[in-house]
């Protein structure tokens, strides 16, 4: 059963849970920030997404993110970080008070160290949101039942030349994949929020930079060969 992570309980535990990351984090530099936005869409709890814009430039444009971007040297801290580029990305308002915590650091490909912020943002309807059209095509939610259904959850199989170098976790079924670190993001916000009921697929997060971290525990019969568990191959 999902837990009510929306509830003044749920958010203590959740604020407890992350305060001595939290402290840790925000003294820390880092090369940017995102914001996981958990709000309530008619009553049901969800996260908020972005579809990047396919106008922008580099690799990642058209891919589902949190609203974030890279630190500025204006910004006091991570934290203020994810709110400035959600406010730029979504016309959203998010006060710092209700930012509940820092989530785990992910690495990109080049090590770049992003932080997720964790932020309560309440009541929301994803539609009236008026987002930067150079920066993002597309705003939407996916209740945290959808993510925690097992049927809607598998891994993607990363590959370079043909042979397999990592593997992630990837959410399916909603208006567009959500794959690569903002998988590992929601990854990590659902083992929060949802204790218990939410099972990664993946014994261990594997990729460059995810020191000490297991690997699937399925192994790869051959190289690149897609999951049985709705995974997928992507070239690098």
């Amino acid at each position: 059963m999902l837990p009510d992570c929306l509830s003044a309980e749920g958010e203590l535990r959740c604020r407890r849970l992350l305060a001595g990351a939290t402290a840790r984090l925000r003294a820390r530099p880092a090369s940017a920030a995102v914001l996981v936005p958990l709000c309530s869409v008619r009553g049901v709890p969800a996260l908020l997404y972005t579809l990047r814009s396919s106008r922008l430039t580099g690799r990642h444009k058209g891919d589902v993110s949190f609203p974030g971007g890279k630190c500025d040297p204006a910004d006091q801290d991570v934290v203020h970080t994810a709110l400035r580029e959600t406010q730029e990305e979504l016309g959203l308002a998010v006060p710092e008070e209700h930012v509940w915590g820092l989530l785990r650091p992910v690495y990109d490909p080049q090590k770049a160290t992003v932080v997720p912020v964790l932020a309560g943002v309440g009541p929301l309807d994803p539609q009236s949101l008026r987002p930067n059209s150079e920066e993002v095509d597309e705003v939407f939610a996916l209740p945290l039942a959808h993510l925690l259904q097992t049927q809607n959850q598998g891994y993607t199989h990363f590959c370079q030349r043909g042979h397999f170098r990592y593997t992630l976790p990837v959410f399916l079924h909603g208006p567009h994949r959500v794959w690569g670190l903002t998988a590992v993001i929601t990854e990590f916000a659902l083992q929060l929020l949802a204790p218990g009921t939410y099972q990664p697929r993946l014994a261990g997060l594997s990729w460059p930079g995810a020191e000490g971290l297991a690997h699937p525990q399925q192994p790869l019969v051959s190289p690149c060969q897609a999951s049985s568990t709705s995974g997928l191959n992507k070239g690098l």
